[in-house]
């Protein structure tokens, strides 16, 4: 049985090909003894500025003998541990016969890799993405960023690979156990680096993601899944509450197993679904302002030495004040810039990003309060959208109209004092900001909360945070405000037999991996009732 080391120290720069010497003396045996040998788990303690380190946990195969010796046993204790990886539920295809090809709607996370699952096993999925393939849907994103036009299909949040293309690259995961580690090795598969699996804050960078959704593409197409672009989904085809298949823009689709990844901003998709009886609840979510500050003043707030900068990058930070509200920092972007998060036309919102090099002078991070369904001011099951696109189009009102932020220092907003229309600010978002009192963009329990905690996060930072800080927003997109009902074992709709509905659209994720899981779980699913496709 395999031994798990854990806390095992290593000083920042020392090169990690010391650990098979360290792990062989930790448990009194040579080097050679140790067959295999991996990392599970890797942070950086940072609570002494002055001496950072690494933190390891290990695995290690030893063969019987050196397993069975008194020194290797009298050393099992505390932190070095036998233990056996729970395995990967793999379901061997079922026996019901499929008589269509699963219907993946959504290319996000969610939707990708419950599409790579299937194709893996056999069962040639139509994945349908309502925006353009990435090759295209990048240069769009750009000329929308310089000034061009607004795009609803071909946009941050639309096209391949969903919003989950073009969010930094966060593999930040709450959860753990073997789906998060297959899910984490898809991704090293197509592209990404292999400490992305063992890393506590792993990040792949906006500009590496393309790359990865592309190569998830090729490899379903290669196994016989077929991607549809330019193909939204317009109604659900649901008899006698089965699945029979999609009406959708390229015409009519049959399937009766259809895995609904649509993702967190698709609100017309929403409103079709609401009103053909697909079961939706509401749900708190998290929205707010983006906060941006001078990248160096966090990195001479975190790091003792000069040197560390070198060795670390851009710093950053994880911060959370109590109160009646709570406040706390979401989705922090060290030397990244801010970038519009816009999926309807007329309305306006904010999110951050960064690149995996993390080389632009700006840090930001959004400033985030949840709102609970009781404070959405209605009983609709999608009061909380409407509340969202509510303060999106007051945002976009408030700057002319040209999809430029609503901007502010952040000591103006506390103090309540208007900006002045001829201040400059400098900030990170490329179409251009304009002045404007941010107090109009959120609800006002929104509002008294950040004016509560941003004090309170500044002094965290010992008054790092908010020098040279301003604020932007609103930031409306942190989490679905809707979950749409499903089964707990068979991950069904409980009234819509063959729907599945995934991710952070359908209200059970919240980031990529954790979105990327949860399609990989209902895809296991079809998996285990139904035979592969022929």
């Amino acid at each position: 049985m395999p031994i798990r080391i854990s806390n095992l120290r290593l000083p920042l720069g020392t090169p990690e090909d010391v650990l098979p010497g360290l792990l062989a003396k930790r448990l009194g045996v040579s080097a050679g003894d140790l067959q295999r040998w991996r990392i599970l788990k890797k942070s950086l303690d940072a609570r002494s500025a002055a001496n950072l380190q690494y933190v390891y946990t290990t695995l290690i195969d030893l063969p019987d003998a050196a397993l069975k010796s008194p020194a290797v046993q009298s050393r099992l204790r505390d932190d070095a541990v036998l233990y056996e990886p729970p395995p990967f539920d793999d379901p061997r295809g079922g026996d019901e016969p499929l008589a269509e090809r699963p219907i993946v709607i959504g290319s996000g996370p969610a939707g990708l890799l419950a599409g790579y699952y299937l194709a893996l096993k056999g069962y040639r999925p139509i994945i349908l993405e309502r925006g353009r393939p990435v090759k295209e849907r990048v240069p769009t994103v750009r000329a929308f960023d310089r000034g061009g036009a607004f795009d609803r299909e071909d946009n941050y949040l639309f096209g391949e690979g969903g919003a989950g293309c073009f969010s930094d690259g966060k593999l930040t995961c709450r959860l753990e156990g073997p789906d998060v580690e297959w899910s984490l090795q898809a991704f090293v598969d197509c592209g990404g680096r292999p400490s992305i699996i063992y890393e506590n804050r792993p990040h792949l960078g906006s500009n590496r993601l393309p790359m990865l959704c592309r190569n998830f593409r090729r490899k379903i197409e290669a196994l016989g899944g077929e991607y549809r672009f330019g193909c939204c989904v317009e109604r659900l085809d649901i008899r006698d509450g089965r699945m029979q298949g999609v009406f959708t823009s390229s015409g009519y689709i049959a399937g009766s197993q259809v895995i609904l990844g649509i993702g967190h901003s698709a609100r017309d998709t929403y409103e079709t679904l609401h009103a053909q009886g697909v079961p939706f609840v509401q749900k708190a979510f998290q929205l707010g302002l983006r906060i941006e500050q001078p990248q160096e003043q966090i990195n001479k707030h975190k790091y003792g030495k000069p040197e560390y900068l070198e060795l670390l990058g851009a710093a950053d930070y994880t911060l959370q004040a109590r109160g009646t509200k709570d406040v706390f920092t979401f989705c922090m972007c060290a030397g990244g810039v801010i970038i519009p998060s816009i999926s309807e036309p007329d309305c306006f919102c904010t999110n951050g990003m960064s690149n995996s090099r993390h080389d632009t002078p700006f840090a930001n991070s959004g400033v985030m309060v949840t709102l609970e369904p009781h404070e959405f001011g209605g009983d609709h099951p999608l009061a909380g959208m409407f509340l969202q696109r509510q303060y999106e189009a007051a945002a976009f009102r408030l700057t002319g109209g040209e999809y430029h932020t609503p901007i502010q220092s952040a000591r103006e907003f506390l103090s309540g004092q208007r900006p002045s229309s001829e201040t400059h600010y400098s900030c990170s978002y490329e179409r251009g900001a304009k002045p404007a009192s941010l107090d109009s963009v959120l609800p006002p329990v929104v509002v008294a909360a950040i004016k509560n905690g941003l004090p309170l996060l500044d002094r965290k930072l010992r008054g790092d945070f908010l020098k040279s800080a301003i604020l932007v927003g609103p930031e409306m997109r942190g989490s679905a405000p809707v979950r749409i009902e499903r089964d707990l074992q068979s991950r069904q709709c409980p009234n819509i037999a063959g729907l599945y509905p995934v991710g952070e659209g359908a209200g059970y994720a919240g980031g990529i991996v954790s979105a990327a899981v949860d399609g990989l779980r209902s895809a296991r699913e079809i998996v285990r009732r139904f035979a592969p496709l022929r």
